[in-house]
């Protein structure tokens, strides 16, 4: 019997298990990676499979298998045979974090403080691929032949590194040095020396699996932030181990989880409140914790008298995470721990928060690529998402790929990250694109991207409402054909040239309504009032007739004249930046969310009070109004809730309303504001009451980087 298996079946270990099962079974025959498959060429090929199903390697996962019937192969025993070409798909494991065992060799034996040190079991795979089949030749460990040892442990069955494609020790597998701030090679052990510097108080820069980490120790997280220009945006912390977690904030039962989970991601937990822990994340609730996963982590804490270190990508802000090791110099850290090993699809370090038992992803990346969602729909699409936190998307054989986070879209040499992710994906995939997806907002960059490509494949273009995209990806992360959702982010162009963010869709992947929206306020100065929240207040009391005396007389000429033409923005996240400016939280937007995120620990501290009642006018939520309610002996605290809770009840209900009137079961909520969890608190609580199926998302981002799934998901039922 032929058999093929389809899945995550290189990489794994798979071939060898194929092996080991084969051989003890006494069966003749031979397996191979074909293509992204793996094929098993063997006689009593039922008896094979039963055996080998209950013995598959940790990391595979199957999706199909396929049996042919044929002669019984010749020859005597079982063997591995070489690689072929075949088909194409994604059949390697996302990048694992290293397994006890390998911990346990790097503590002793040949393999003593050796950062690269994997096996079957763990270690990098999607950011050491170039191509597949998964062998050495196609990974970046190529130019890494390798020793005797290390091939007497490639090719003994009963060894754990049997075919481990990159196997290596010191003698034959890539190396650590230490550069100092004048570029010159540190002599000496460069793990225990750049240990020792941070230690001192330097600030470093560190090379890992998809990337480089800057880093430091708490205790010097105010030079970092002077150094590196972050006054205010929170600081992921990599913890020695679970101990030093609880020492620094009080993670549950999913959070400890996903923490200790082999994708290593960085979870959002709430932290102990302390000096410490607000430098950490200042103005927070929470705080962002992970634990080690390369072998160079877990010995700079060995050598290190600290149980947490910040961890934080090493990149310009707002461009993509540096790879070059020349490159990395221009950063103008203290010191810099480089490896010869080459980064073939570079990963940031994914970030996640719970909400109950679901998981909310901020940014899916590394641990969390390659993955795919399964759809009905046949056909090839290309999506390149929106502007900020941007990722691509390819769909090909009834399933979408997401690429990794790759950016904000504005950054230098975002976009053209963009276009290296897609391509490496269509090449895994052997996608050709019926379909290239792309934002409606007409100045986004990478709708430059979008149009070269489907000149080059000859395809179709569609230009894909913000919103809707983000309503398409919760559908397809819940699977259901259509849904009436809360679309609730900062910005995103809409159909009628105003800018929307609090909007109430009746979609299904086809088409769309608007069944209720936010007040329009306008935006004075477009960009400038993003960041100046003054203006947002500005545009707000002139609604209302007030006066503001935020700004001179000569300033508040010109706004006042500006309120005519500037554009309307109909968005909680705005609406939450000004509330978070009216109540003393944040007066200026330093990061993406950064009001809003501030905002949230106050609303929830706080209770519904009343006097906030929000007023519906024709399907449009009055919020101008509530800020002239707020009084100075209110609590900021209970004013925030009340505020958002009244809107949240107006959007909700109209919500109900429209899924009752358009025979619609499921109800659900979307976009960046949809991580606040007290926001996700009230939505379920007012809709549970109506019946309707509630849905969240769980495996696709609620922020924008879920959006280029969405637009593929809408661009898939196009050419359906």
């Amino acid at each position: 019997m032929r058999i093929i298996f389809r899945g995550v079946v290189q990489g794994v270990g798979f071939r060898p298990a194929a092996y080991r099962v084969a051989t003890s079974l006494g069966l003749s025959g031979r397996t191979w990676n074909e293509g992204s498959d793996a094929v098993v060429d063997v006689e009593d090929g039922e008896r094979f499979l039963s055996s080998f199903l209950q013995d598959l390697p940790p990391l595979a996962r199957l999706d199909e298998i396929v049996k042919i019937e044929g002669p019984p192969p010749c020859g005597c025993g079982f063997k591995i045979s070489p690689s072929q070409k075949g088909s194409s798909g994604m059949s390697v494991p996302t990048d694992i974090a290293i397994c006890r065992d390998c911990l346990e060799d790097i503590k002793k034996g040949r393999r003593s403080g050796y950062p690269f040190t994997s096996c079957t079991k763990c270690g990098p795979r999607f950011t050491l691929l170039g191509s597949l089949p998964y062998d050495r030749a196609s990974t970046a460990m190529r130019d890494f032949g390798m020793c005797p040892e290390c091939r007497r442990e490639y090719e003994d069955p009963a060894d754990r590194r049997f075919h481990h494609q990159t196997v290596c020790c010191p003698k034959c597998g890539p190396s650590y040095r230490l550069i100092g701030k004048d570029g010159l090679n540190i002599p000496g052990d460069p793990v225990e020396k750049f240990a020792h510097m941070l230690s001192e108080g330097r600030i470093g820069i560190v090379k890992s699996w998809g990337g480089m980490h800057i880093c430091c120790t708490l205790d010097n997280i105010a030079r970092l932030r002077e150094w590196y220009g972050r006054k205010q945006k929170p600081f992921a912390v990599m913890m020695k181990n679970e101990k030093a977690v609880l020492r620094y904030g009080i993670p549950t039962g999913e959070e400890s989880e996903n923490i200790r989970s082999p994708h290593r991601p960085i979870v959002l937990i709430k932290k102990r409140h302390s000096d410490l822990t607000e430098l950490i994340s200042p103005g927070l609730d929470n705080i962002g914790v992970f634990l080690p996963y390369t072998g160079v982590q877990h010995l700079l804490f060995e050598h290190l008298g600290d149980d947490a270190l910040v961890m934080t990508s090493a990149n310009v802000p707002g461009e993509p995470m540096i790879l070059d090791d020349r490159e990395i110099m221009e950063m103008r850290a203290d010191a810099y721990l480089v490896h010869n090993q080459q980064i073939l699809n570079r990963a940031d370090d994914s970030v996640l928060r719970m909400s109950g038992d679901r998981t909310f992803f901020i940014r899916r990346s590394r641990g969390h690529v390659p993955s795919f969602i399964s759809t009905a729909m046949r056909g090839s699409a290309v999506a390149v998402g929106a502007q900020e936190n941007l990722t691509g998307a390819i769909a090909a054989d009834g399933r979408i790929h997401p690429t990794q986070h790759i950016g904000d879209g504005e950054g230098v040499g975002v976009v053209d990250y963009l276009e290296e992710a897609v391509r490496t994906n269509i090449q895994l995939l052997g996608c050709r694109p019926e379909i290239v997806a792309m934002d409606l907002h007409p100045g986004y960059i990478n709708r430059g991207f979008a149009k070269r490509l489907s000149e080059e494949y000859g395809s179709e273009t569609i230009e894909v409402q913000h919103h809707w995209a983000h309503a398409a990806s919760l559908m397809v992360d819940n699977d259901v054909d259509a849904a009436v959702t809360l679309a609730l982010d900062g910005s995103g162009y809409g159909t009628d040239g105003t800018v929307w963010g609090g909007e109430v869709l009746s979609a299904d992947l086809s088409s769309f309504s608007r069944a209720a929206k936010l007040e329009g306020i306008p935006l004075l100065g477009s960009e400038k009032a993003l960041y100046d929240l003054r203006r947002l207040r500005f545009a707000i009391d002139a609604i209302n007739g007030e006066e503001n005396s935020s700004f001179t007389e000569s300033e508040t000429n010109i706004l006042m004249k500006m309120m005519r033409k500037s554009v309307r923005c109909s968005s909680m996240g705005r609406l939450m930046d000004a509330l978070s400016y009216s109540l003393g939280v944040c007066s200026v937007r330093t990061y993406d969310g950064e009001p809003a995120m501030k905002l949230e620990p106050l609303l929830a501290s706080g209770k519904l009070i009343p006097g906030f009642e929000a007023e519906v006018s024709g399907g449009e939520v009055k919020t101008a109004d509530l800020f002239s309610r707020i009084k100075v002996d209110h609590r900021p605290a209970d004013a925030a809730y009340s505020i958002i809770y009244n809107v949240m009840k107006c959007l909700t209900e109209a919500a109900v309303e429209a899924a009752d009137s358009n025979g619609i079961g499921p109800i659900g909520i979307t976009g960046g504001v949809s991580y606040n969890s007290v926001v996700c608190r009230m939505f379920s609580e007012i809709a549970k009451r109506s019946g309707h199926q509630l849905i969240f998302h769980n495996n696709i981002p609620n922020g924008d980087g879920g959006v280029s799934l969405g637009q593929a998901a809408i661009a898939l039922k196009r050419i359906q």
